[in-house]
């Protein structure tokens, strides 16, 4: 993908995010519980592209595997994706 085609994609992403935290924000959901939920989901969702490679997941995630480890088990995840 070229560079244009690279910034339209993260412009339509973030809109999508302005609007889903508009709505969050309506519905009263509280900063600390819409971050843990957004890491989880980050994290389940590298997981499952790298088929539960941990490795993989923590370059895509841009995080040191240790951190990710810490994150899957703060979550409670299982690590397999």
């Amino acid at each position: 993908m070229n560079k244009f085609g690279q910034l339209l994609r993260k412009a339509v992403v973030k809109e999508k995010l302005e609007s889903l935290v508009a709505e969050m924000i309506e519905r009263r959901i509280y900063l600390g519980e819409a971050l843990g939920e957004f890491e989880k989901r980050f994290i389940q969702t590298a997981l499952v592209k790298t088929r539960g490679n941990q490795t993989k997941a923590a370059k895509v995630l841009g995080v040191h595997r240790n951190t990710l480890n810490r994150k899957i088990a703060q979550h409670k995840l299982n690590g397999h994706g």
